[in-house]
């Protein structure tokens, strides 16, 4: 038997392997990073919240939970009984203001402690 060799057949088709298959493995990086950032900012809009309820039940300013709050959040802060609950909203802006933006949402409770907006007696 004698060995035949292919001259020709294959020439180039890495190349178009590689061109078909760069693109898409770059899209899946960004797609990951896109997670990442969803993730993280969901993580401080959950501590923010969680500020912002225990400020706010504790008698204090609710704004403090700013500071930990991701860019161009939105907190609220509402008394429901005896328990504060505080929502924060912020967008996740993938890649620029080209693409479509989702907002995160996270929110926490707390107890309003004991003599928290009562008159001094």
């Amino acid at each position: 038997m004698t060995a035949r060799r292919r001259v020709g057949r294959d020439r180039g088709s890495f190349t178009a392997e590689m061109a078909a298959g760069l693109p898409a493995l770059l899209l899946l990086l960004l797609a990951g990073l896109a997670a990442v950032d969803a993730v993280s900012t969901r993580a401080s809009c959950r501590d923010a919240a969680r500020e912002a309820a225990l400020a706010a039940a504790r008698g204090g300013d609710a704004t403090v939970a700013g500071r930990s709050a991701p860019p161009d959040a939105a907190i609220t802060v509402v008394v429901e009984g005896d328990l504060v609950r505080a929502t924060v909203q912020a967008p996740v802006r993938a890649f620029g203001a080209r693409l479509p933006q989702v907002t995160v949402v996270a929110s926490a409770v707390a107890a309003i402690e004991p003599g928290v907006g009562e008159a001094p007696s």
